[in-house]
C-alpha cells in the first residue's frame, strides 16, 4: 500500500522538524495497528504515517530488501511489510537524538514484521511465508540480531 505513497507524495514545501505532538500521533498510530494488524480501518493512519515520515527533515527510516516479502500472492502480504516499516519508524521516533545504529534499527523492524505475521498466520495458516517462518526460527534461536547484522551490510544502506 504505502510503496506507492513514497513515489507520489512530495513534499510541498520544506517543513521544520517533527513536533512532539506529531511523535506522540504516529507513536499511537504505531500501537493501533501493532494491536490489530489485520484491521481494515488501519489505512489512513498508515497513510498518514509515511506522508508524515517523508516530510518530516529530522526522523528517518531506512527501507531495505533485507526481508524478501511475497509480491501479492498472499491475501494479507503486504501487512508484515507495512509492520517493519511502522516498528522502523517507532524506533526512529523513540532514538530520534541517538548516533545512527542501522542495525538496531533493522531488528526492530523485522522484529515488528514478525509480530503482525504471527497475527496473520493466526488467523489465515495459509498465509505462510517460508523466509518469514525461518526468521521466527532464528528468533526463537536468540541468533535474530546476528542474522540482521550479517544481512544489512549487504542489503541495506545507510540514508545520506
Amino acid at each position: 500500500m504505502f510503496l506507492s505513497a513514497f513515489a507520489v507524495c512530495q513534499p510541498q514545501q520544506q517543513r521544520g522538524p517533527s513536533t512532539p505532538e506529531e511523535r506522540q500521533k504516529a507513536l499511537a498510530y504505531i500501537a493501533h495497528f501493532e494491536s490489530d494488524p489485520l484491521s481494515p480501518d488501519l489505512k489512513p493512519e498508515i497513510a498518514w504515517v509515511v506522508a508524515w515520515m517523508i516530510e518530516v527533515p529530522d526522523i528517518h527510516s531506512t527501507i531495505c530488501s533485507l526481508v524478501q516479502f511475497p509480491k501479492k500472492d498472499k491475501k494479507h502480504s503486504q501487512i508484515p511489510f507495512d509492520a517493519m516499516f511502522l516498528a522502523q519508524t517507532r524506533w526512529a521516533i523513540v532514538h530520534k537524538d541517538d548516533p545512527p545504529d542501522l542495525n538496531g534499527e533493522l531488528l526492530a523492524g523485522v522484529e515488528g514484521a514478525l509480530r503482525a505475521y504471527e497475527k496473520v498466520i493466526a488467523a489465515f495458516p495459509k498465509d505462510r511465508q517460508p523466509q518469514l517462518d525461518d526468521l521466527l526460527q532464528q528468533r526463537e534461536a536468540g541468533t535474530l540480531a546476528d542474522w540482521v547484522k550479517q544481512n544489512s551490510g549487504e542489503h541495506c544502506k545507510t540514508q545520506p
